[in-house]
Order: C-alpha cells, then sequence, then structure tokens
C-alpha cells in the first residue's frame, strides 16, 4: 500500500485535495498544482469556490496569471462538494483554528473537517493536518473520527501532522521555499507525508517523531515571537517614561554579532498566529496541572498595547490643550502588517473601538483596505477607508501611524501634518529623518 501511494506521488498521477481555501490552503492548492499534480479545493464559502474556478485570486501571496493558468488547464478546481474526496488520493485540511471568547482553542472547523473526510475515506488514502493547533489534535481528535470509519492509521491510511508556515507579504519566504516540518503518527505516515511534500516544496522537509512534536515545534515558532515581542512593547514603555528613544536602542543592540535578535515593538500583535497560537498551548498546559506564566504575562503585555497607543495620543494632544474626545484623528493603516491586507486580529481594530468610545473624530486611510468591518457579527459596523491627501492631514489635530505602508506618501504627511504619532518607526524606513519632519512628531 505504502509503495503504491509512494510510487503515485513520485510520478504525480496522485490527486490531491485542499481543505480550505484561505491564507494556507489556497496557495498550498497553487505549488501542488504547479508541481504536476491535479488538485481539487474544498471550502464551504461557495463564493470562494466561484472565484477559485473563475481563475481570480483573493490572496496576495498567489500569483494572478499562475491560478489563471491552473484553473484553465485543469490542474485546480474548487467544490463544496465533499463527496469528491473521495477522488484523492492525499488531502491536506487547512482550516482556521480561532481561540473562543474564554482564550479557549475552536478546533470545530477542524472536527467537521475531518468528519466530511471519513465520509469517503478510503484504503491507501493520506491526510494531513496543517491548522495550528494545540499538541495531540491530530492523534486526540482527528484520528479516533477517522477510525471510527473501521479503517485503521498506519494499516489502512496514512495520518501526518505539518504546520502551515505562512507570512503574508513576505518578499524572500513563501509556500514553496519554506522548510517544512512533517511528524506522522507511525514511520510509514511520516514517510508519505513527507514525500508528498517533497513533490511540491523546494525548502527542506524536515522529519520529526511525532505528530505532537510537530504540533508543538509550529506553538513554540510563535511562542518564540510573542515574548520577544512583548519584552520589546514593554522596554518601549519603560524608555518612553525614561526619555530614551527605544528604536535607537534596538539599533544599538543588533549591532551585536551573537546573543542578540532584533524584535520591535508595535501597536500591539496581529494575524492569525502569533496572538492567537501561544494561548493554545497555556490552554493545554492546564491538564497537566502547569501554569504557563511567562506566556501569558506576555500577552497581556501585547493585549495592553492598544489602550497604551490611544493613552499616549490623548497625552499628545493634551499638550495642545485638546481633547481626545471631538479631535480630528486620522489613523494611516488598518491591516496588521505593512503591505498586505490582511486583518486578521489587527491591534488597530481595538485602537479604533477605543477612539470611537472617547468620542475622537476618526478616519482611516489605508491603500490595501477599501473598506472593513469592526467584527463578524451580522450588526457589525463597516467603515469605508479613505484617500490620503494633503487636506486631511493639514485638518487632522493627530495623524496616528500604525501601519508602515510602503504606498503612504510620507514626504506628504512628514510636511503636512501638523502632530504624528508614529507607532512603527516608519519614517526611518524610508530614509526620513526627524529633521525633516515639519510637524510635532513622536514614536512609540
Amino acid at each position: 500500500m505504502t509503495n503504491v501511494l509512494l510510487e503515485k506521488l513520485e510520478n504525480r498521477s496522485a490527486v490531491i485535495g485542499v481543505v480550505g481555501l484561505g491564507y494556507v490552503g489556497l496557495p498550498l492548492a497553487v505549488e501542488k498544482a504547479k508541481a504536476g499534480f491535479r488538485v481539487i479545493g474544498f471550502d464551504v464559502l461557495k463564493h470562494r469556490v466561484d472565484e477559485v474556478n473563475q481563475g481570480i485570486n483573493y490572496i496576495g501571496d498567489v500569483v494572478d496569471e499562475e491560478l489563471k493558468e491552473l484553473v484553465a488547464s485543469g490542474k485546480i478546481m474548487a467544490t463544496t462538494d465533499y463527496s469528491k474526496i473521495g477522488e484523492v488520493d492525499a488531502v491536506a485540511i487547512c482550516v482556521p483554528t480561532p481561540l473562543d471568547k474564554y482564550q479557549q482553542p475552536d478546533v470545530s472547523y477542524v472536527e467537521s473537517s475531518s468528519k466530511d473526510i471519513a465520509k469517503y475515506l478510503h484504503s491507501g488514502m493520506l491526510v494531513v493536518l496543517e491548522s495550528t493547533t494545540y499538541p495531540g489534535t491530530t492523534e486526540e481528535v482527528v484520528g479516533p473520527i477517522l477510525e471510527a470509519t473501521g479503517l485503521k492509521i498506519g494499516q489502512d491510511f496514512y495520518l501526518a501532522y505539518s504546520p502551515e508556515r505562512v507570512d503574508p507579504g513576505n518578499k524572500t519566504f513563501n509556500t514553496k521555499n519554506t522548510p517544512k516540518v512533517v511528524g506522522g503518527v507511525t514511520a510509514d505516515c511520516t514517510k508519505v507525508a513527507a514525500a508528498m511534500y517533497r513533490a511540491v516544496l523546494e525548502g527542506e522537509v524536515h522529519e520529526v517523531s511525532s505528530p505532537k512534536v510537530a504540533e508543538m515545534e509550529k506553538i513554540f515558532e510563535n511562542t518564540f515571537r510573542n515574548i520577544n515581542i512583548g519584552l520589546a512593547n514593554e522596554m518601549a514603555i519603560l524608555c518612553h517614561k525614561m526619555g530614551i528613544d527605544i528604536w535607537e536602542v534596538i539599533d544599538a543592540a543588533k549591532t551585536k554579532p551573537y546573543g542578540f535578535m532584533a524584535f520591535y515593538p508595535g501597536p500591539g500583535l496581529g494575524g492569525h498566529c502569533i496572538p492567537i497560537d501561544p494561548f493554545y498551548l497555556t490552554w493545554k498546559a492546564r491538564e497537566y496541572n502547569y501554569h504557563t506564566r511567562l506566556i501569558e504575562c506576555s500577552g497581556e503585555i501585547n493585549n495592553a498595547m492598544p489602550e497604551f497607543v490611544v493613552d499616549r495620543s490623548m497625552k499628545i494632544l493634551n499638550r495642545y490643550g485638546k481633547a481626545l474626545a471631538g479631535s480630528k484623528v486620522l489613523v494611516l493603516g488598518v491591516a496588521y502588517k505593512k503591505d498586505i491586507d490582511d486583518m486578521r486580529e489587527s491591534p488597530v481594530l481595538p485602537i479604533l473601538e477605543l477612539l470611537e468610545l472617547y468620542k475622537a473624530d476618526v478616519e482611516v486611510v489605508d491603500p490595501h483596505v477599501p473598506s472593513f468591518r469592526f467584527s463578524h457579527s451580522a450588526d457589525a459596523k463597516t467603515v469605508e477607508t479613505v484617500e490620503l491627501t494633503a487636506e486631511r492631514l493639514q485638518n487632522a489635530d493627530l495623524v496616528l501611524l500604525t501601519t508602515d505602508h510602503s504606498a503612504f506618501d510620507y514626504e506628504l504627511i512628514a510636511r503636512e501634518s501638523k502632530v504624528i504619532f508614529d507607532t512603527r518607526n516608519a519614517f526611518k524606513g524610508v530614509g526620513i529623518s526627524t529633521s525633516d519632519i515639519q510637524a510635532d512628531y513622536e514614536k512609540l
């Protein structure tokens, strides 16, 4: 059985499914199709399926023309019909794993996808979970659902975990060239899953001993970043109180060629992974009567940054005898990081909610986001972003720079604004020194 699937993967005759066509799933489907496989994408959102089948790209890391060509050639098709799982030799689960309102993992999408796959699971098939989750999910959640069919892992089908590594907007590393970690339930599961990724990707495929190791590895990656950003944010708060430029401190520290890695402060954490993944681990740790103090402390610091930014904004306006209530605040950037339209967990949203709570008169500029909603609820407020103009800058009592998009005209901002609060040290990034800024200028 193993040799049959390995041969199909080697000669590209295997049909590969991808469940979930979002930021992880669609780029993965495209790379698999580019490698010569026929790919079937599955999604519960009909509009997303329709867009894929029309060759319409909605993910920044996918090249428009590549998707069109792959769809036109029949290498990729999308469907809401999960019965087509029966046609695939291997399937990757790339669905959301959010936190609920109690900061506990919500694996309902993983469970429902596993149940859909189980209906059409067949002998010799490979199932790989890619969604970020707590250690044990593959074997404790996905495995039992699939084995309820009567088929056994390692005997009748293969099950593995391989964490997604997607960094939206990264110009150097993408799905194809980023190293991949793979951990199967059995040695054959690992072997087959690794073979699939080696047939598709250029980066190293690193095999580990179990799904739990691969699941923990993914959370460790993002917890490492969360904690170090938390340290940078706490240092930013302290440096502000001490009258020290945190950005100059970091620039000096990173001259050390060993023992230091530069992380930067900001208005808070955004994206699906870094703000969320560590809490999968804090939740799971309670099962072992362990309290992850460092992780939770870092989370508290990072989650408090939006309020710190608004508090600083109030104090800046106070210098001019203005209250935040009624002041015109022009917010530059709502995406969670530069040069993308991704707003998942964007820290700018709580900043906007606080500005609204304190009755500020707010406009938002983001060239990548024409409109956005504060939440996914049916009555959520929709906000239309506006164009960056000299008039808007001149009329603003405060220009609050929250996302350092390359598309912003920083010379215009520096020339026309009265007061700027820069949470990203953005002007240094484009070569504009503080002396060139006409406005009253403060950094985080």
